[in-house]
């Protein structure tokens, strides 16, 4: 099992927390000044992109997220 959790929240951002990398797509790592949780912005309100800053709540975002099954896609 990896050492990390993504969690999606309803209404909300995407919390990571755990060890990761975070990297734009350039491949060029943010610097997370050693933070093992963060939030990334879901609803693209946010003033601090790909960060969330609690925009969601202003731009009354709804979006209800629940766990399930992914089909796999044929290529």
């Amino acid at each position: 099992m990896s050492d990390t959790k993504i969690t999606v929240k309803n209404h909300g951002s995407i919390r990571i927390e755990g060890k990761f990398r975070l990297c734009d797509m350039e491949g060029n790592e943010f610097d997370l000044a050693g933070r093992e949780q963060i939030s990334l912005c879901r609803c693209g309100a946010s003033e601090d992109k790909p960060f969330c800053d609690g925009a969601h709540k202003r731009a009354g975002f709804q979006s209800e997220i629940k766990a399930r099954t992914v089909a796999l896609k044929n290529s």
